[in-house]
This record gives structure tokens, sequence and C-alpha cells, in this order.
């Protein structure tokens, strides 16, 4: 691990373990606090579905069985905790008897594979910006630009993509309007389907892009200020070195390491803000099914997702502090 010492990187497994096991407890308990009981849903649902259901309370009492939830809260705890490890959350309560893995692996791709590309896009563009607000030789075009745009950033997500729908879908017809590829292609790695899938996520994508990257922008402008002062930069104007230069390897490159912190953090969030962007385009991501999970008051997948979700924001910090010495090599870990 290079410059990592051993005894700090077990500080920094032990605290990951920690974090994921008490978000994981949590997320165990608060749904146990409503009076709902997940197998009258479903068994709700299928009295719905067929008109009414004989002998209710030996299906009730086995579909308690099925979930588990017939068995004392410390075994059903135990049982939860060992399951979180491999994935198994059970199964899902709205799409029973569908385990909840299976639905969040189906889910999981589209929704990395979209907050990949719109926080990648965010965090360079805000960034740049933010960079660029502060710079001296910035033309005064981009300075009144920048903070005009940044307007976009206080309408909530599902606004900008009900705009962005309207204008690009419904009246220029560029884009489609709901879905995560063509259903005149067949999915597989195959060019058509690549393209299929970049054309359906272009406006899922753009409406958290025109949203987040003030946030990046207004970090960054902070975090440039401090940085311009600085008595590396002033020796390296004494020395001649170009302004561009000084820009991104003196100023842009000390003052981004906490912007990089606020990656990792932002991703977690990121996840958790896509809910509605993905219902209103129809996208299969986590989003979607989390938003469906809730409305059908199916616990196991919202417990499913949830987890899944800390799990990616909690590696994401880990790797992120692990690679800092890396980014900077000023930068030492010391042991704990």
């Amino acid at each position: 691990m290079g410059r990592i010492p051993r005894d700090y990187l077990i500080n920094r497994l032990v605290t990951l373990v920690l974090t994921i096991l008490i978000a994981a407890t949590i997320i165990w308990i608060i749904p146990r606090l409503s009076p709902v009981d997940p197998a009258e849903i479903a068994l709700g649902r299928m009295a719905a579905g067929a008109g009414s259901v004989a002998n209710s309370e030996e299906i009730l009492a086995q579909l308690r069985a099925n979930m588990g939830i017939d068995q004392p809260l410390i075994v059903q705890y135990f049982k939860y905790i060992s399951g979180a490890l491999v994935f198994d959350f059970g199964l899902s309560t709205a799409a029973f008897p569908t385990p909840v893995s299976t639905l969040i692996l189906n889910a999981l791709p589209w929704t990395l594979g979209l907050m990949i590309l719109s926080l990648l896009i965010t965090f360079v563009i805000g960034n740049l910006l933010g960079a660029l607000m502060v710079w001296d030789r910035s033309p005064k075009l981009v300075r009144v630009a920048i903070p005009a745009a940044m307007v976009f950033t206080s309408i909530p997500p599902i606004l900008s993509g009900l705009l962005l729908m309207w204008i690009f879908a419904a009246k220029l017809q560029w884009f489609p309007l709901t879905g995560a590829y063509s259903i005149f292609v067949e999915p597989g790695w195959s060019w058509s389907f690549v393209q299929s899938v970049l054309h359906h996520g272009f406006l899922p994508a753009l409406s958290i892009v025109v949203v987040t990257f003030g946030f990046w922008a207004l970090g960054m402008r902070g975090l440039m200020i401090g940085v311009q002062g600085e008595d590396y930069v002033k020796l390296a104007e004494a020395k001649g070195l170009r302004p561009r230069y000084i820009l991104y390897r003196y100023m842009i490159r000390n003052a981004i390491l906490p912007q990089i912190t606020a990656f990792a953090l932002k991703i977690g969030l990121l996840i958790a803000g896509q809910v509605l962007v993905e219902r209103i385009f129809a996208y299969n991501g986590m989003g979607k099914l989390l938003y469906d999970a809730i409305l059908n008051q199916d616990f196991p997948v919202i417990q499913g997702v949830s987890y899944v979700i800390i799990l990616i924001t909690a590696l994401s910090v880990f790797l992120v502090d692990l690679l800092y010495p890396f980014i900077d090599p000023r930068i030492r870990h010391e042991a704990a």
C-alpha cells in the first residue's frame, strides 16, 4: 500500500465495518417500528387479484414463515445481518416470491451508469467553472454567465426533468420520453444497444447535471479564493510561469482535495436524489425500485436498497481516504 501504514489501514477497515454494521442495524430497526404487517400486505394483494382468498389464516401464517417474521426479533436480526453479508435480503412482498437481491441486481447497473456519468460530468464542469469564477484572467462574459446559469441549481431535479422532457422529448422529439432503452433493440453488448442506452439516458443525466453543478462550482470558488493568495502561487507568478499552467498545476490541484472527499460523500446522496428522476423517466434503476417499494410498503426491498446505498457510500469514502497520498504526495497517513 506504499505510504499507508498497516495500523492505519486496519483502523480504517474497522471503522468501515462498524459504519456499515450500525447503518444496517438502523435500517433493520426502523421498518419494525411500523405497525404494518408485510405478510398482510402480500395477502391483501393476493385477495385484490383473485377477489377472495380461501384459508386466509393458514396462508397468512405461511407467508410470515416464508418472510421469517414469525421468529423472535433477535433471530430475525442475526438472520438479516448474516444475509446482508452475502446480499441476501429475503423476498419482496410486492413481487413475492422474487428475491430482493434479484431486483437490486437488475436495477443496480442502470443506476450506477446514470450516477457515474452525471456525477463525473458535474464534478468536472462544476469545479472548472468554480475555478474560472475566481481566476483573474477569465473573460468577463464567463464571470457573468456562470453565476446566471447557477439559477438552475435552485430547481428540484424532478422539475428540471419535466422541463427537459417537455422541450427535448415532447416538442423537439430529439430524445425518447421514457425507458432505459428501446423495446425494439435486443439487450446485449452491441453498438445498437449501447447507442439506445445512451440516447435514453441523456435526458435523465442532464436533468441531474443542470441542478447539481452549482454545488461543485460554489465549493470550488470558495477553495480557490483561499488558494489564490498562497505564497507558492505568488512564487509561480514571479517565476513567469504561464497563467494556465499556474491555474491547473498550482491552484486547482491544491484546492480540489476537499472536493474529492465531497465526491465520495455525494455518491450516496445522488443515488437517493435520482429516485424521482428515474421515476418520471421510467428508468429502471435503484431510484425507481426504491420509489415503488415505498409506495407498496415493500420493507425488504427498502432495506436492501438502503443497505446497498450505504455500502457504496462507505466504500467510496474509504477508498478516497486511502488514495489521498497518491493524489497529493504531501499527505501522509499516520498510524492510529
